[in-house]
């Protein structure tokens, strides 16, 4: 909570609320005059804007529930009749549909923003750890709701992944046949993830409550990784801060807009606009693009593979060995905060972690690139050396760079790289200049 004393509201019908229920007082202090660093760029709109998604997939969501019939017989065209006959059915099928992929661009973002500036470190650990939560739980929740328009790839998408759990041992079948509610995906697996797919989110706004709640505690990072010192290097939430999310979400919704309008099924499967058919199997079975890194990870363990017979082959099969690998790529991201062993958050002022970083980026990018393609060479080992450099980041790379680097001196401040070496007078001059020129 902030420092600052509680307003003095000019309504008596909100003063009257707010010595009661104090909900003013608080948005006041928490996104009025909340202290936030000064020197924070653009990057730190996402975290926004992945609350303005959340939000429109909820309300679109509810809407879309009306109309939709979970039944194997009725799923497919009830889905045809909300875009043919539902008044502007079309739209917040579009909407949701899109919002999906613009919800994981912007939280994917968000993750590799506080990757480069060390958002995880200390005292923000808890607040990361919960960041990776939210991923889980919008991958369940978006994994579930591609099933529900009873596609092919719907169908089949589904069909695998559920399967994926039988390779446990002991308790892999009775997981599957949980998930199934019977002994193939049917019509009671419907009726299982369309529940779920509606309660999920409000799941996550419970854990994005909990995110928002630790970052207002822990204050955010900045492009420094330094703390702010004092007043002078923080501003106001408000309007600073809501004038540049105002910007970032303008944008934000220019590029949301173009695909809704023009290119609505440019990031969607055309297998999708065939009904569910158990008879018939797609050539190529692939998940929503946002899943394609982890599905790259999971297909990557085949037999033979040196990593799968060193690591796994005394006691796993391939196939758990991809199940731990896919699930062990998510959990290693919550592990993070203790991998890295360097003192210095900022990539700013790590030259070697800066370019290890970027290098994570590019690779995880290769990674959905062969996530897509069929299991063939050389997708195959494409996938194989992506993956083992994906751990050996995070295992080797990330922990041994903090021993051995020699990070940059860190400013005494936040206001210092601006303000140092005459630069508050080199930009006063500047202006200067071309004022006269005009």
């Amino acid at each position: 909570m902030s420092d600052h004393p509680a307003p003095n509201f000019k309504n008596p019908v909100i003063r009257w609320v707010d010595s009661r229920l104090p909900v003013f007082s608080y948005v006041h202090a928490e996104y009025g005059v909340f202290p936030m660093p000064k020197n924070l760029n653009y990057f730190w709109n996402f975290g926004a804007l992945a609350m303005v998604v959340l939000v429109t997939m909820i309300v679109t969501g509810i809407m879309l529930a009306m109309q939709y019939t979970a039944h194997v017989d009725m799923a497919f065209n009830s889905v045809e009749r909300i875009m043919r006959d539902v008044n502007s059915g079309w739209l917040l099928r579009y909407i949701h549909m899109n919002g999906a992929s613009m919800f994981f661009i912007v939280v994917y973002i968000h993750i590799f923003r506080g990757m480069y500036y060390g958002s995880y470190k200390a005292p923000r650990e808890l607040l990361w750890i919960l960041g990776v939560i939210i991923l889980v739980l919008m991958m369940g929740t978006a994994f579930m709701g591609y099933v529900l328009p009873w596609g092919q790839m719907s169908f089949w998408g589904a069909t695998v992944i559920t399967n994926l759990f039988s390779a446990i041992p002991l308790v892999g079948d009775h997981i599957v046949t949980l998930l199934w509610g019977g002994f193939s995906v049917d019509n009671p697996t419907l009726n299982r993830f369309f529940a779920l797919h509606y309660l999920l989110p409000f799941v996550i706004v419970g854990v994005v409550a909990l995110h928002v709640v630790a970052l207002h505690v822990t204050k955010s990072n900045n492009p420094d990784g330094i703390e702010p010192r004092g007043p002078q290097d923080t501003v106001p939430f408000h309007p600073y801060f809501t004038a540049k999310d105002t910007l970032g979400l303008a944008v934000f919704l220019m590029v949301f807009a173009f695909f809704v309008f023009f290119a609505p099924n440019y990031m969607g499967h055309p297998d999708n606009y065939i009904e569910a058919d158990p008879l018939v199997t797609p050539a190529h079975i692939v998940p929503e693009w946002y899943f394609l890194p982890f599905y790259a990870i999971l297909r990557s363990f085949v037999d033979g593979w040196w990593v799968h017979e060193i690591f796994f082959g005394w006691w796993a099969t391939a196939k758990l060995a991809g199940v731990l690998a896919m699930f062990g790529s998510l959990i290693i991201l919550a592990l993070l905060p203790w991998l890295d062993t360097s003192k210095v958050r900022s990539c700013r002022y790590r030259p070697i972690y800066k370019w290890a970083t970027i290098l994570f980026l590019i690779n995880f990018i290769v990674l959905g690139w062969v996530g897509g393609k069929p299991a063939e060479e050389p997708y195959v080992t494409i996938a194989q050396g992506t993956t083992m450099y994906y751990f050996f980041h995070f295992l080797i790379l990330t922990p041994l760079i903090g021993w051995i680097e020699r990070p940059k001196p860190l400013p005494a401040s936040i206001s210092e790289p601006v303000l140092k070496a005459g630069g508050g007078a080199q930009i006063a001059g500047a202006t200067a200049a071309k004022m006269e020129k005009a």
